[in-house]
């Protein structure tokens, strides 16, 4: 909105003219985005225990550890959603498409999640939706972004898979791409939710591969950038900056409020819609396979889960203590913020990692 009102006046009022460059609106939308969620928090917070005196279900099988965040309310995804959406439409350039799709895509797992968590607090039920059904929503979702991201991108990449590292691969995966973007998608959004077990543990490494992909789209959005690091150019891309650092804005200010002791969780409006907007971003941007690596902590606590479900459908035995992973260093006895930090530290490690691909061509 701003780079409409105020870019055009740059003829007659000079200093103006810092609309046009993304560095500028992607600043400001990280300050944005983080006054808002802190500033909102405490009305949020408040609001939200209105509804749900009781706060967030526990389940009976998580640690011991976890019976002292009773009384804690969830759906604190709610305070991202409004800090990202306000961020965004003030920031970025609104006749981008790729801008338009991230959002319908971050607001619609947030809304299949704010159902999820609104049946749970309702009914003191901590198994909210039906599997099926949200899955069904999630995917519904997702083929509506998928669709339109081939059609807002040029052949031969709107179907192609890129490779990182090998500076022209490029898989054509025909009408098989929209599965697999809807796959990213979805995969990411479970992802990130598996994650959100413990205080502050999902939402900083979600910033942290949020700062990764605005970096990635800036890049790869600029002719120049792209040609320069062999990368392909996906013209429009680089507006994803904005939407990507209105992500870090909101995860800073959500922070402050979920940092142990956490005053609320983020519930599955939160994780489901930052898992499917780091999604959409990777679809966007051509980097699918790097998101593996950058958001590699996500894809653990994933693999764990699955392997402690197979293993155990097989032989009847566990191989963890209890999954996901986090909760199996709960059961050996690290403490909470030890689990957390050491998690911070594991997903930077990843995103470094993930952007080396970069340069590796």
């Amino acid at each position: 909105m701003l780079y409409h009102l105020l870019f055009p006046l740059s003829d007659t009022f000079g200093p103006l003219n810092v609309f046009r460059y993304l560095t500028f609106r992607s600043g400001g939308a990280v300050m944005t985005a983080w006054l808002v969620a802190f500033l909102l928090g405490p009305r949020v917070i408040a609001w939200l225990r209105s509804l749900q005196p009781a706060g967030q279900p526990i389940r009976d099988d998580i640690p011991e550890t976890h019976f002292v965040k009773r009384g804690t309310p969830t759906m604190g995804g709610f305070l991202l959603l409004i800090a990202i959406l306000i961020s965004t439409l003030l920031w970025a350039d609104l006749t981008n498409g790729f801008v338009w799709v991230s959002l319908m895509v971050t607001l619609g797992f947030g809304a299949v999640g704010f159902a999820d968590d609104y049946l749970k607090v309702s009914r003191r039920n901590p198994k909210g939706l039906p599997g099926r059904l949200k899955l069904a929503a999630l995917c519904a979702v997702a083929l509506i972004a998928a669709l339109w991201f081939v059609y807002l991108t040029r052949a031969p990449l709107a179907t192609g898979l890129a490779v990182p590292v090998f500076k022209n691969a490029l898989i054509p995966l025909g009408y098989a791409f929209v599965p697999f973007a809807m796959l990213v998608m979805v995969g990411a959004s479970n992802a990130v939710n598996l994650t959100d077990g413990l205080d502050g543990l999902a939402i900083v490494p979600v910033m942290i591969v949020a700062a990764c992909f605005a970096l990635i789209a800036y890049l790869v959005g600029n002719t120049v950038f792209a040609n320069y690091l062999q990368v392909r150019h996906i013209p429009g891309t680089g507006e994803m900056a904005v939407f990507c650092s209105a992500m870090v804005g909101a995860g800073l200010g959500f922070l402050w409020y979920n940092a142990h002791p956490a005053q609320v969780f983020m519930g599955d409006t939160g994780s489901l819609a930052m898992g499917g907007a780091l999604g959409a971003v990777a679809v966007a941007t051509k980097h699918e396979l790097v998101l593996l690596i950058t958001g590699g902590l996500f894809v653990v606590e994933t693999l764990s889960v699955m392997i402690q479900v197979f293993w155990f459908k097989r032989t009847g035995k566990r191989i963890f203590l209890m999954a996901p992973i986090h909760h199996h260093f709960q059961k050996k006895g690290w403490h909470e913020q030890q689990i957390v930090i050491r998690f911070w530290i594991i997903s930077l490690l990843l995103a470094l990692a993930g952007l080396s691909t970069l340069k590796l061509r």
